[in-house]
């Protein structure tokens, strides 16, 4: 830098342009020119006295300071060094006396010279230095690095679009259709019993080009092991479980159904179903998980469904969950859980869901008794024994002229039918095996069959028991019948309730007589001991305080209903009329959410307008107010209809469509391995989700890239 007629001449390179316009703000060009110039090294005006043992004397500059350390430079103006690399990047960690006030120390200069040059943000600025201009060091390497990622890339696309392509083909197909993915036996690759993922490989592999030569030709990854399909499976498993969550925390309330119910080897467990609204105004019943029971204890299943719902609900969302109903979970369980679970979710009414049905209350009734176990058991044998041969068919056709229901093997199912048919074609089914055991026509199996089921007939215990349920199964069936009307209330559902509780009481009262009437006449069992009067007596009371108890808690609440009267299009001419305060009161302490005011009124102005008389229910009328954007203007309308929508099945829905736990009972009974049972579950009962969403691959195979092992072939660099 010199001065020229009063004027500073700046140099690109000097300390002043630097700190002025700094380097790393300038472009490459003029970085490149400041490298080429490299440090400027000015003669500068430094004049320090110093004494030394009574000696004074003067140190000055000296050139040969540039010349021991290149990488110094000087200012003309400061009269001061710097270091040029650090004063053109200034990391983190510089020393501030090298990039900004300079060092004019010539005494102490060489020491502090060699302690700089040492220094981790020195040698990085040099670095920095020696690379401007150039390309990166993975470059200076050659083109064989850069053909090398160039190749590793193209295999991992390759590699991707061959797993998207499984995905679609395959693994989503055997979901769809609740197929095993392997066979029972299937040990390699190559046998003649590949499983239906195999199968289907093999079908689309000619169809689709670049499936058959990546199948060829493929040597460290083809996609069919069995480790990559449980690998896919889990990360299908896993995007899914994260787009239900994502949805549930972004609607406004949340259901939970629970059942207990066992897979094809009698396993138990819990599944869990959420219900809500989504997104995009729809409600959403969705399978979530199968939670495995350590016990069948109210400690063990509120336990594993409070840590599900802290998954699923932060702290902060716990009020969202409005409703809990649990459809056959185990007996003297169900009033500690649902208690347990409104300990930490307040909100969380229990409810019974009428899509369920009643007949579960009686699994409630006899889950834990053991000679009622045990009849129905050898109930369900009587189906069981004919539908296994057309000609025992052919015989019941005959002599009976009455076909026996089947029952379920997969959930405990009390068929009135089944019990009412043995009960009134008793002398038939006997006189029935008695054929069949005279016949000579039938094989030994079959002969010893049917003198058991002779002597089954005969026997007291089970006598005692078919008549005891033949008396109650009717109470049920009517309870259940009226549950399903579509036009009901809480008013109607109490009433119902209180006929079903009536009739189970008159029949508990009638005990001591049908016990004496049903004492004599029957066979006492060599097998096994035969009940005494007073064992059978005592075990029916059981039965039936077992099912008061249980009616009275499952429909303890009802609420819910009260407020659905509230929406119902067909009552909204009286409500015009006379507002229903009282309703009004009851969903406002069951639901203490609302602005009471602002209710009302839209409430009032809701019952006037002729345009929403013709919803009949709920979800038309929410359906309404989201297709003409009246939610903000009837907000609080639509915060109700939201919690009764959210609520599982209340009567008063315009369609019964949702049926996830049904669906999970056929998965159950056509699944034949735990393995993967989440995964299996989700994609088959959540097939539309899978298509809905339009990144599910990409999510997936994100997923699967990212597992440690798979990085390699499926990572791009």
């Amino acid at each position: 830098m010199a001065m020229k007629h009063g004027i500073v001449e700046m140099k690109e390179n000097s300390v002043f342009s630097l700190q002025n316009n700094p380097f790393t703000q300038r472009s490459l060009q003029e970085r490149k020119r400041v490298k080429e110039l490299g440090p400027d090294q000015p003669d500068l005006q430094i004049l320090q006295q110093s004494s030394d043992r009574g000696r004074a004397y003067t140190r000055t500059f000296s050139r040969s300071h540039y010349d021991k350390w290149s990488w110094l430079t000087g200012c003309g103006v400061s009269n001061s060094f710097y270091c040029f690399p650090c004063l053109l990047f200034e990391s983190v960690g510089t020393e501030t006396q090298w990039t900004a006030t300079g060092v004019r120390d010539l005494k102490h200069l060489s020491e502090k010279c060699k302690r700089h040059e040492c220094s981790c943000s020195h040698l990085d600025n040099s670095l920095k230095l020696s690379f401007v201009g150039r390309h990166s060091i993975a470059e200076e390497l050659g083109e064989s690095y850069k053909i090398g990622i160039r190749k590793h890339n193209e295999e991992v696309k390759k590699n991707r679009q061959v797993l998207s392509r499984i995905i679609d083909f395959c693994i989503k197909f055997c979901g769809a259709f609740e197929l095993a993915l392997r066979d029972h036996n299937e040990s390699e690759r190559e046998s003649d019993r590949p499983g239906t993922f195999g199968g289907l490989v093999d079908v689309v592999a000619p169809l689709d080009g670049g499936l058959k030569e990546h199948m060829e030709s493929a040597a460290m990854f083809k996609g069919t092991s069995q480790t990559v399909q449980n690998e896919l499976l889990d990360c299908m498993y896993s995007v899914l479980r994260e787009h239900i969550i994502k949805e549930v925390q972004n609607s406004d309330f949340l259901s939970i159904q629970a059942d207990e119910t066992m897979d094809i080897a009698t396993q138990s467990q819990l599944v869990l179903v959420l219900r809500y609204i989504d997104g995009k105004h729809n409600v959403q019943e969705r399978f979530f998980e199968f939670i495995p029971l350590q016990s069948a204890t109210a400690e063990s299943i509120s336990s594993a469904l409070k840590e599900r719902l802290a998954a699923i609900l932060p702290e902060d969302q716990r009020k969202k969950l409005i409703s809990q109903t649990y459809d056959g979970v185990m007996v003297g369980a169900t009033a500690l859980v649902h208690s347990k679970i409104q300990d930490v979710y307040p909100n969380a009414h229990y409810i019974h869901c009428y899509a369920h049905q009643l007949h579960l209350i009686m699994q409630q009734a006899t889950s834990r008794i053991s000679q009622v176990r045990i009849f129905f058991s050898n109930l369900g044998g009587f189906a069981s024994f004919f539908t296994r041969s057309p000609e025992r068919t052919a015989v019941l056709d005959r002599v009976v002229a009455h076909r026996l229901p089947t029952s379920s093997s997969i959930g405990w199912n009390f068929h009135s039918h089944a019990i009412c048919t043995v009960f009134e074609y008793r002398e038939d089914l006997i006189q029935c095996f008695e054929s069949i055991q005279d016949s000579g026509d039938f094989d030994p199996n079959t002969v010893r069959e049917a003198g058991a089921f002779i002597m089954l007939l005969e026997h007291q215990d089970f006598n005692f028991f078919l008549e005891l349920f033949h008396n109650i199964m009717p109470h049920v069936d009517l309870l259940f019948a009226e549950l399903q009307k579509r036009n009901i209330d809480s008013d109607h559902i109490n009433g119902c309730i209180q006929k079903f509780q009536q009739g189970i009481q008159k029949i508990r009262d009638s005990l001591h007589s049908m016990v004496e009437q049903s004492s004599g006449g029957s066979l006492p069992s060599k097998r096994r001991r035969t009940l005494s009067p007073e064992e059978h007596e005592r075990i029916a009371e059981e039965i039936c305080d077992i099912i008061l108890g249980h009616t009275k808690e499952r429909f303890s609440f009802t609420d819910h209903l009260v407020s659905a009267t509230l929406l119902l299009g067909d009552r909204f001419e009286q409500y015009s009329i006379e507002f229903p305060e009282k309703t009004l009161s009851s969903t406002l302490k069951a639901y203490p959410v609302f602005n009471v005011s602002k209710l009302k009124t839209e409430l009032g102005l809701l019952y006037s307008k002729d345009e929403f008389k013709a919803c009949p229910g709920a979800v038309d009328l929410f359906q309404m107010f989201m297709e003409n954007n009246l939610e903000k203007v009837f907000s609080e309308t639509v915060t109700l209809l939201k919690i009764l929508i959210t609520t599982p099945m209340v009567t008063m829905e315009a369609e019964r469509r949702f049926s996830t736990l049904s669906k999970i009972k056929t998965f159950l009974r056509n699944t034949t391995t735990r393995e993967r049972l989440n995964a299996l579950a989700i994609l088959s009962m959540e097939k539309r989700l899978v298509t809905e969403m339009t990144d599910f691959n990409q999510r997936v195979i994100e997923k699967f890239a990212a597992q440690k092992q798979r990085r390699a072939t499926f990572m791009f660099k």
